[in-house]
């Protein structure tokens, strides 16, 4: 007969006789008490016997605590040993039971929706940014339960989908047991990046992994930006792309991705490099998705193509939203902090389709933060615009504070780029205001950059020939750089205070080379060119060595200026920044006075220092540089 007592009397007597099984030597294993429980605890009551469990361990803990003879007290001893011991079961019991529904609620959500969505619904299932992200174990047995489903449903279509997913599920951990090894041994070989800069057969991660995975498709990716191919092209050469590959390599890049990630973050010997490189794996990874929706948006004859340009969106999208939830998110630093390679510099228009796809959310403000600086890097001051005031917008509707104050400095630096240095002041000076309100040291100290940075334009465009002017305007910087180091002291010279002082640095170098003070301009310029390269900001690197060449020259410090000078054109134009015409000019200019002949071999002359920070192909690159310049006059 069914037990008639109240179910806090069934489960007092349940963990009673578990313990003095335990205090009898009659419990040989957890696994005992486990399946006791298991058999014990009835469905969806898991609250009154937590109720029940906590009950007996606080009259157990009180018994130890407040002892009537040794005896007893060795026997509550005893009992509360046994009653951890059991609660740690519990903990298992509650956490399968957990599993079991969330796979059952996976399964539910990919067998109940249209055939279109089954993809996406799959990819929703294993996003990393749900409350309870399903572990390799897990995803394993998800695998089986569709596979499961898939004998017993009567619609053929159907049953052939769901067999593609637990396929591709399958074989994409069957990979990732041969990659996981290789997921940063080719860092103790070289340096290399994570983008798609490369020869064909060029060591490093893509090529490494390509070798060590068997399936044709991934592998031919794997190959394809090792070798710095078109994913376009690369599309277009798959004879198909079946579904349940496309499933295999969703699960490969997302355990390599986070596989990198993890390891970055634990680099506590180098906590700079660590973010840097998290940064860059959450950007390279996002981007690669979104170039394959691209690719394969173009890709007219390739069946269910809709199907699967919604999957890498969603894909590309869910990378973004676990990065923009990380402390060393890059509120003040762009998507060109952390890519190489030409093929990169359209990543914007990649990442600009997956935002559109979400609401306002504290997450999207702080991608469309990233993607406004990288804007402005190349010249697009309106749509930067646009990018900046959306994410203040929403950065308000959210309360995130910081982003909201990222955004100021972000448009004030723009309205310095267009010329519009009263509105500039006007922004610096309201995010001055709301991080001293807020608290965010960080705000603060960019905000006074833009401040002292925009006052120094706008006294020059004025012709304000007081010297008081500079002054206070260079104090502002120069407050900024106090507060940056003592920032930096605090947070270990992170990611984002080099990000920061790069910038003040850079600030401070151009406030001279506006004042004429060359020789100071240099020795601030050369300090934000070191810490743009700690950062990785390549669009900082190029703006501090296109005004270090301006120094030079004014110092007629000729060779010093042609190498700077090459190398701010170059790091500029890779990146798709308009400001590589300055340098590049500049160095027009040199070219025509030295004459072609004496030009060249002063170039000559830098030849080593030069390869040594852009490579033989970036060296080669300058001359045509210099054409493409005059060509465009």
């Amino acid at each position: 007969m069914p037990d008639s007592r109240p179910l806090r009397d069934q489960y007092i007597e349940l963990i009673d006789e578990i313990v003095q099984a335990t205090l009898k030597g009659k419990i040989r294993s957890k696994e005992q008490v486990y399946q006791m429980l298991l058999q014990g605890v009835s469905t969806g009551t898991g609250e009154i016997f937590d109720r029940c469990l906590d009950e007996q361990m606080n009259a157990t803990q009180q018994q130890v605590d407040n002892p009537v003879s040794e005896m007893k007290q060795a026997k509550a001893i005893r009992s509360l040993r046994a009653l951890k011991t059991l609660s740690g079961e519990w903990e298992r019991v509650q956490e399968k039971k957990r599993t079991s529904q969330a796979l059952t609620g996976a399964v539910q959500a990919i067998t109940t929706v249209d055939s279109s969505e089954r993809l996406t619904a799959l990819l929703r299932v294993i996003d990393p940014n749900r409350q309870q992200v399903l572990n390799l174990q897990q995803l394993a047995q998800l695998g089986k339960d569709l596979q499961q489903q898939a004998q017993q449903s009567s619609d053929p279509d159907t049953a052939q989908e769901l067999q593609q997913l637990s396929q591709g599920i399958t074989a994409g951990l069957t990979s990732w047991q041969r990659l996981e090894d290789y997921v940063v041994s080719w860092i103790y070989d070289q340096n290399q990046g994570l983008g798609f800069e490369g020869l064909p057969e060029q060591r490093g991660p893509w090529a490494v992994w390509a070798k060590q995975v068997n399936s044709p498709l991934p592998k031919s990716l794997f190959q394809a930006i090792a070798q710095n191919q078109s994913l376009h092209e690369w599309v277009d050469q798959q004879p198909s792309l079946e579904l349940s590959s496309w499933v295999e390599l969703a699960v490969i890049l997302q355990c390599l991705q986070r596989g990198l990630v993890a390891w970055f973050d634990k680099m506590v010997y180098d906590s700079k490099m660590g973010a840097k490189l998290s940064i860059s794996t959450f950007i390279v990874f996002a981007v690669i998705w979104s170039q394959l929706a691209n690719a394969l948006s173009q890709a007219i004859t390739l069946a269910e193509r809709e199907v699967l340009i919604n999957g890498c969106f969603q894909v590309s999208l869910q990378i973004l939203r676990a990065f923009a939830q990380r402390d060393y998110f890059p509120l003040y630093g762009g998507v060109f902090a952390s890519l190489n390679g030409n093929s990169l510099r359209d990543a914007l228009n990649y990442l600009d389709e997956p935002l559109r796809q979400v609401e306002g959310t504290q997450e999207k403000a702080r991608i469309l933060t990233l993607l406004g600086y990288s804007l402005r890097a190349q010249g697009l001051y309106d749509r930067a615009t646009a990018f900046h005031q959306q994410a203040l917008e929403i950065a308000r509707g959210a309360g995130d504070r910081i982003c909201e104050i990222a955004n100021l400095n972000h448009l004030s630096r723009i309205c310095v780029a267009q010329k519009n240095y009263a509105e500039a002041i006007n922004y610096s000076q309201r995010a001055l205001i709301l991080s001293r309100q807020s608290g965010d040291r960080l705000g603060e100290a960019n905000a006074l950059t833009n401040l002292g940075y925009s006052e120094v334009f706008q006294a020059k465009e004025q012709a304000q020939l007081e010297s008081e002017v500079y002054e206070t305007a260079i104090h502002y910087l120069e407050q900024s750089l106090q507060l940056l180091a003592r920032l930096g002291d605090s947070l270990g010279g992170g990611y984002a205070s080099q990000q920061s002082q790069s910038l003040c640095f850079s600030s401070l170098g151009i406030a001279h080379v506006v004042i004429e003070q060359p020789q100071k301009a240099i020795t601030y310029l050369e300090q934000g060119w070191q810490a743009a390269q700690i950062s990785g900001d390549l669009y900082l690197q190029g703006v501090n060595l296109a005004y270090l060449a301006q120094a030079c020259y004014s110092l007629q410090n000729l060779a010093q200026t042609l190498y700077t000078g090459s190398l701010g054109a170059y790091l500029l134009e890779q990146i798709g920044s308009s400001d590589w015409r300055q340098p590049a000019g500049l160095l027009t200019i040199l070219q025509g006075q030295l004459g072609a002949e004496v030009f060249q071999t002063l170039l000559e002359q830098e030849r080593s220092k030069i390869i040594a920070f852009i490579g033989v192909d970036g060296y080669d690159y300058i001359p045509q540089l210099l054409q493409k310049y005059r060509d465009s006059m």
